[in-house]
């Protein structure tokens, strides 16, 4: 049924049942590829969030099966923290998918309304975001299109993300590529998503920390005229720490943001699991977040709480005291007892000795369970900083012993990186826990061995932990035949130890044909060659068929092979050669025109009405002067 009232008219689907089931009440959203509508579903007697494709991508099947395909299986995907998919299907030129309906907000509409987040709210917010990624990475589902509009936040502080697949069905649409779209709005994307339209769990994570970059300092980090620029960005410079644009950002948020934000893949969070156990060791360390207030003082958003230390286990419960020994078995009796003396002198002594050894090992049990000798597991204080760790142990009645520095893929660099005994180790009450200082993940650089005979570049390379690769032979202008021009990943990148580095060999300058320059203009020529790899050494020359500044000719000959970065001669023409001008003072008039004629000179005639002797009395310029072929030449006659 048609809605005839304005805003049905502005929203033709207002009032229709989609595929005999899903009547649309209201439009919420509309995007790029879709708009998103409050529907009844009428089978089930349910509210759900239907998300209807743009008419144009029904046309395109290959986008249709694709979207098919991903829908059911985002639809397996289940998991607190990712909206819910219930259903997919087509109605005529309609292609939908009916999802959870969230009331709420989306994450734009948090930073829209309330601006920067302090560092704690947009902890709390980015939690479940990761506790989604996680669980989605495990069950095969890239993302590729985190950003704040896909993070939905319910009216009771739920936090859901959605969109899962739908990134992946659009990249096979033509309209993606009639119209130059990059899959992901382009301020979140990964520079492998840039560069190679790539993506892995490694995509999603730094588009995450875009996104806490952004909570945190309430703008993106780059800024550009369009897209492309913004890309470019992307993949050549850093992303910047919140810091240095909102002073007061504590370090370790600033760290979790250059972590997830690496350029090169590799030196980012491996997994949405350690970036989150990241999160929240630093939320451990700020104080709880202010819920979201709106003008009226009106509570908005309820954030969830730090989530608590791990407490240390209660202490064993001390033992009781020992039971009373079992006394020894009675003589039966009316039986005879061939050696009463021996007997009554044993019997007090057998139960003194047991005695004894209960009360040893009732003494023993205090000494382990509640004396001295007693132990208690080890806190977990690994990434926390050498205050806090002191602190947590204290509580314990430990102490915390410094005892050097280690590397680590997940503390920050100056907490702590492991202990010893480790955590839920046995230490004895009052004893002390030997700590190693995080220096952050263990990194090299590659060595400069460009130059280098190829056996002592690998030397090198071994020398700096990290492993030779492959060696292979690549023309180079640089370097000389047979040594180092290059290796892969590049000079002075940054890697893990053990990292495979390949060792590229020179062949020298690869071979090119001189380009046939001749005739064309000086600028050109140099253009032309510089193309090819070669350098231009100008020498001009006059010339009388060529004009002034266009190629005479070239050395080596055109065609001729020559290494890359050799030069060329090339013979420029300065144009004809100058002439010397004539005296011409009292040469008759008639002759000298013709001299000047003669030297390729043209006669300028001036003269009165009058001219008696027809001779000339001066000349411009003077005679002896130097000009070049052509020049004007004034002479007065009288």
């Amino acid at each position: 049924m048609e809605d005839s009232d304005p805003a049905g008219a502005q929203h033709p689907l207002i009032g229709r049942v989609l595929d005999g089931r899903y009547r649309i009440e209201r439009m919420i959203a509309r995007g790029g590829m879709a708009t998103v509508y409050v529907a009844t579903d009428l089978r089930l007697d349910r509210v759900v969030a239907l998300k209807v494709m743009h008419p144009h991508l029904a046309h395109d099947q290959a986008f249709v099966t694709r979207f098919e395909r991903e829908a059911k299986a985002a639809a397996r995907l289940t998991h607190g923290h990712v909206v819910a998919v219930y259903d997919q299907g087509t109605d005529g030129e309609h292609v939908y998918l009916a999802m959870e309906y969230v009331p709420g907000r989306t994450l734009r509409d948090i930073l829209r309304d309330f601006g920067p987040l302090t560092p704690e709210q947009a902890l709390v917010l980015l939690d479940p975001m990761l506790e989604a990624l996680a669980a989605a990475h495990a069950a095969g589902f890239v993302h590729r299109d985190i950003k704040p509009e896909n993070v939905l936040i319910s009216d009771d502080g739920r936090v859901k993300v959605a969109d899962f697949g739908l990134a992946r069905a659009m990249q096979s649409s033509e309209q993606s590529i009639t119209h130059g779209v990059i899959i992901g709005t382009v301020a979140y994307l990964s520079p492998e998503q840039v560069e190679r339209g790539e993506a892995d769990g490694r995509s999603d994570l730094y588009a995450a920390g875009i996104c806490l970059f952004e909570m945190i300092t309430g703008q993106l980090p780059y800024a550009g005229e369009s897209p492309l620029s913004v890309a470019y960005q992307h993949v050549h410079t850093d992303v910047p720490t919140p810091s240095t644009i909102t002073p007061g950002i504590p370090p370790e948020v600033d760290a979790l943001v250059v972590t997830a934000t690496r350029r090169e893949a590799s030196l980012r969070y491996q997994n949405a699991a350690d970036f989150l156990a990241d999160v929240r060791r630093v939320r451990a360390l700020l104080p709880p977040p202010r819920p979201f207030v709106d003008m009226r003082d009106t509570l908005v958003v309820e954030l969830g709480s730090v989530p608590p230390r791990a407490q240390a286990a209660p202490s064993p419960t001390p033992a009781g005291p020992p039971a009373a020994p079992t006394p020894p078995p009675a003589t039966p009796s009316g039986t005879p007892d061939s050696r009463p003396r021996r007997r009554r002198s044993r019997g007090p002594l057998i139960a003194v000795l047991v005695i004894v050894a209960v009360l040893a090992s009732a003494v023993s049990a205090w000494w382990l369970a509640a004396g001295p000798g007693r132990t208690i597991p080890v806190p977990d204080v690994a990434g926390l900083s050498v205050p806090d760790a002191t602190a947590l142990l204290a509580e314990q009645g430990l102490t915390l012993e410094v005892s050097g520095e280690a590397f680590s893929e997940t503390a920050l660099v100056g907490t702590v990186a492991t202990t010893d005994p480790a955590a839920g180790g046995s230490v004895r009450v009052d004893g002390t826990v030997a700590a190693a200082i995080s220096l952050g993940p263990e990194r090299y650089e590659v060595p400069d061995v460009q130059g280098q005979d190829p056996t002592q570049a690998a030397a090198d390379i071994t020398a700096t932990k990290l492993t030779v690769g492959s060696t292979r032979e690549e023309f180079d202008d640089r370097a000389p035949v047979g040594t180092v021009a290059a290796t892969s990943p590049k000079i002075g990148s940054v890697v893990k130890p053990g990292t495979s580095v390949d060792i590229i060999v020179s062949k020298g300058p690869e071979p090119v044909p001189v380009p046939d320059v001749e005739g064309r203009r000086l600028v050109q020529a140099k253009a032309t060659l510089a193309e090819a790899g070669l350098k231009a050494d100008i020498t001009q020359k006059f010339s009388e068929k060529v004009k002034d500044g266009f190629v005479i000719s070239v050395r080596p000959a055109a065609g001729t092979i020559v290494d890359s970065g050799s030069r060329v001669a090339l013979i420029v023409s300065k144009g004809p050669p100058p002439v010397t001008v004539p005296n011409l003072v009292d040469v008759p008039r008639d002759r000298a025109i013709a001299t000047l004629r003669g030297l390729g000179l043209r006669p300028k005639v001036v003269e009165g009405d009058f001219s008696p002797l027809n001779r000339v009395i001066s000349q411009t310029p003077s005679a002896g002067s130097s000009v070049p072929k052509g020049s004007t030449v004034t002479i007065r006659i009288i």
